[in-house]
């Protein structure tokens, strides 16, 4: 017997197939979404993400008279918080159709380490590659890391912004370069995607909130991409009308001047004076010569900007060890400086947030490295006897 079937028939038949299996596939998701909830357990890597503390610095709070708080996203799985952006930049290339899994797609990023180790970190627990361009003069360990977690790690000598071979560039272009069919080459583009500041605006910002709520006077934060001073300023700013926004700058950067100046300048940029690359500074992950799409996006909201210097973020880590046993990274120690001097403007009974978005394990071979700072001519030794307003 010949079965005939008419286009109109097969139609509603694979229509009706895709509805049923989605509807089911739905189904299944919200079962485990509960099971998972009432087991007590997270999802992969993925479910381990955010929810991190805000913890109270007890040293800096003393001092000033004001209750210091930092939220410890060095709690993260990859470390810092960069896992939050790398976790939906993958995620959103994902839902765009761009990235399948198991395909061989490579998500390819430019970046100073902690966005790449987050990036190689969930691009295999999503089934991706990771290919990461950095400059060869950063601490020794991320590139150990990377390497560690399967990441392809491709060093380049630190150039400006308009060279094509700057590591940011290169990195685009390997994208493009790479593939065909179903395997893809991804370009995350952290500085200028929109799903970088979208994940603070979408998780960091409402956790502070919900952690700290209108009690909050201040937000104090470096900015490299600016992802996060956006996403949080956007947030906060709206539900807490007192807040004061400050950005925390190391040396180099020309982010402090525009805040305060409406000027991009460094003093280090003068003619004769820049000895290594853009951003002449110890600090790792934060200060910047550009304005990115994802600092503008909140630039209208910082009120202020302080300056710190290599000596003051080195001296902050080396004394949060001693009175906390708070080992921090360098964009960190940069963060708690800029944080005291916002508690010493605003005066006692204030309450300052900062965030400590890595620790000092990945910092070892530079910014924790006696040899290194001696090398650079950087005083780092903090004699017991010091206080903060020795060195700050």
């Amino acid at each position: 017997m010949a079965w005939v079937i008419d286009r109109q028939s097969l139609a509603i038949g694979l229509i009706s197939g895709a509805t049923l299996t989605l509807i089911l596939k739905l189904w299944l998701d919200r079962d485990n979404d509960k099971q998972q909830k009432e087991l007590g357990y997270v999802d992969g890597v993925d479910g381990l993400i955010g929810n991190t503390p805000l913890m109270r610095i007890k040293s800096l709070s003393e001092a000033t008279g004001c209750t210091i708080l930092g939220k410890a996203e060095f709690l993260n799985p990859g470390g810092s918080a960069k896992d939050r952006v790398a976790l939906n930049i993958i995620r959103s290339a994902e839902q765009a159709g761009i990235l399948k899994p198991h395909t061989g797609s490579t998500v390819f990023e430019g970046t100073v380490g902690s966005t790449g180790i987050s990036i190689a970190m969930i691009a295999r627990a999503r089934g991706h590659k990771a290919w990461i361009v950095m400059p060869d003069d950063q601490a020794q360990e991320k590139y150990q890391l990377l390497e560690k977690l399967g990441a392809t790690v491709e060093k380049v000598r630190p150039v400006s912004i308009i060279d094509k071979k700057q590591f940011v560039n290169l990195a685009k272009t390997r994208a493009e370069d790479f593939g065909q069919g179903e395997t893809r080459g991804y370009f995350a583009n952290q500085f200028e995607n929109d799903a970088n500041y979208q994940m603070h605006y979408e998780t960091t910002a409402p956790e502070i909130y919900q952690q700290i709520g209108s009690k909050m006077d201040a937000l104090v934060l470096g900015a490299g991409t600016g992802g996060t001073l956006s996403g949080l300023a956007l947030y906060l700013k709206p539900r807490i009308h007192k807040l004061k926004v400050f950005l925390a700058d190391p040396m180099g950067s020309g982010l402090f001047n525009k805040v305060k100046y409406n000027v991009m300048y460094a003093p280090q940029e003068r003619e004769g004076t820049r000895k290594r690359h853009q951003v002449d500074t110890v600090v790792e992950g934060i200060g910047i010569n550009r304005l990115t799409n994802n600092f503008n996006m909140g630039r209208h909201l910082v009120d202020d900007a302080f300056r710190v210097t290599d000596e003051e973020a080195v001296k902050m880590a080396r004394y949060l060890v001693r009175e906390d046993g708070l080992f921090l990274g360098s964009s960190s120690a940069v963060n708690c400086v800029a944080a005291v001097r916002a508690a010493r403007q605003m005066g006692p009974g204030h309450v300052i947030v900062t965030l400590l978005n890595d620790s000092g394990q990945r910092h070892l071979t530079k910014f924790w490295s006696d040899d290194y700072l001696e090398a650079a001519g950087i005083p780092y030794k903090l004699k017991d006897s010091e206080g903060l307003d020795d060195f700050m």
